[in-house]
């Protein structure tokens, strides 16, 4: 068994997970990481600054795309921050803040987690998910989210390579390419929740209404400004539209 020293109470803790999960040593780690992440930050925005004048685009269409990647960010964030908060009774804060807050991948984290819980015998937070077991959880999902990081470290050069001889053989194929690929995951993953209750269909139908209106008016004189704002106003209604659908009764349909 691994011991481990924390505040947590016996009787909220009985089998020391917690008091293992929120060890210095974790928030070490799990501040580290964030503090790389922000050091890679200000290297791509001042990489952003110097690159923006050969790419043509001026100082105000380089801050217009900086807000619009910090608006479009807070909505896909606060459903992150909104299950993380749900999770750290069970992975503990550092836990969740470099898996769930750092991958955002929350369907992953937690299968990999139930999957490496269930080696155990046990379920997940269930009475016999002690510490041994939290340490193996916590191993499996981090080993899968290295394996993420490998196979971009390695099939990134592989792919640009496979770029640059599209772009030779028709230069306009790489302007669709990419945009077509996008498209193609955002409805992917959009249908893939369809078939699950019919709050699923009313949270997407209501979203991609919401996003279609946000862009008609973004064409409208003075509306500009809902071309950064429109994928967060979208989340937002569709997390209402949820809640609603939720309250009406609509989750157990199918």
């Amino acid at each position: 068994m691994i011991a481990a020293t924390s505040n947590a109470s016996p009787s909220t803790d009985p089998n020391g997970v917690l008091a293992l999960a929120n060890t210095p040593v974790l928030w070490i780690c799990a501040l580290g990481v964030f503090l790389v992440i922000g050091v890679q930050s200000v290297i791509y925005i001042l990489a952003a600054r110097k690159a923006s004048a050969a790419a043509g685009m001026t100082k105000q269409e380089l801050n217009t795309s900086f807000s619009t990647g910090a608006i479009a960010a807070i909505g896909p964030s606060l459903a992150v921050a909104l299950v993380a908060v749900a999770l750290l009774p069970l992975f503990g804060t550092p836990a969740t803040l470099v898996r769930i807050g750092l991958i955002g991948s929350v369907q992953y984290e937690t299968a990999a987690a139930s999957i490496a819980a269930g080696t155990q015998g046990v379920e997940l937070g269930g009475p016999g998910f002690d510490q041994q077991t939290f340490a193996i959880m916590f191993f499996a999902m981090s080993l899968g989210g290295a394996m993420w990081m490998l196979a971009t470290l390695i099939l990134t050069p592989l792919l640009k390579k496979g770029e640059h001889k599209m772009a030779k053989v028709n230069p306009a194929l790489m302007t669709v390419v990419p945009a077509a690929a996008l498209l193609g995951a955002f409805v992917f993953l959009g249908l893939a929740e369809v078939p699950k209750s019919s709050v699923h269909v009313v949270t997407l139908a209501t979203s991609a209404v919401v996003m279609g209106l946000c862009l008609l008016l973004a064409k409208l004189p003075g509306m500009r400004w809902l071309r950064e704002w429109g994928l967060g106003i979208a989340i937002l209604a569709a997390l209402t539209a949820a809640y609603l659908a939720q309250s009406a009764g609509l989750a157990g349909v199918a």
